[in-house]
């Protein structure tokens, strides 16, 4: 007696090169989507730290916040050390983000967070051996804010290129145009400019690129 029994599996065509197309572009999507689930809270925490931090050292300078005054050796501690705090959360993010993935992506996550802290100390050294050398403070308070926006503009083009991000070339491009244009204010006014440039450039960010990533997994 012959065993009419088959496997149910063996009788299901393969996909189709189309079908196989689609899955293929579907996983990738989806490795994508979760590979930039945790640049919103990077931005956020920029975005707080540059809002407070930059509306610290304007109300630290003589002509500045005109409602209330901080001391400025308060308000430039307050600005560095959210400064710090950010960068080694954006490391820690950034090194997050392609946990579990190998390859060539993986180490282009781990590379862009370790970025992070070194362009930052790079930036803050560089002021301060300009300062060692007779930088005055106007020009101090002029340099610092242009040079942290340029590094973070720098740095979102570059995790555009590596995530083929459009928002995060769009932030780049704002940040390192509110660095260039912020000293034109003079001091401490480019504080102010780039507490709502910058600063709300990078909430507005991290919102729209949050909704962004919630549409697509609805999607």
């Amino acid at each position: 007696m012959t065993d009419q029994h088959t496997d149910p599996d063996l009788d299901e065509a393969p996909p189709s090169a189309d079908e196989a197309l689609a899955l293929i572009r579907q996983q990738q999507t989806a490795l994508e989507r979760d590979q930039l689930s945790g640049i919103p809270w990077m931005l956020g925490v920029w975005g707080v730290a540059w809002s407070v931090g930059f509306l610290a050292l304007w109300s630290g300078y003589d002509g500045g916040n005109p409602w209330f005054r901080i001391p400025l050796p308060i308000a430039a501690i307050v600005f560095a050390a959210l400064l710090i705090g950010s960068a080694v959360v954006s490391a820690v993010i950034g090194m997050r983000l392609n946990r579990g993935v190998r390859g060539p992506s993986n180490f282009s996550g781990a590379v862009y967070g370790i970025a992070w802290p070194i362009v930052a100390l790079s930036a803050y050294l560089i002021g301060v051996a300009l300062a060692v050398n007779g930088m005055d403070r106007t020009m101090q308070s002029l340099f610092f804010p242009a040079i942290y926006a340029l590094v973070a503009g720098c740095m979102y083009i570059m995790g555009a290129a590596i995530w083929r991000s459009i928002d995060q070339l769009v932030l780049g491009i704002i940040l390192i145009v509110a660095g260039t244009v912020a000293p034109f204010f003079g001091a401490p006014t480019n504080n102010l400019v780039m507490a709502l440039v910058g600063g709300g450039a990078l909430l507005i960010s991290g919102l729209v690129m949050h909704l962004n990533l919630r549409r697509r997994r609805r999607a």
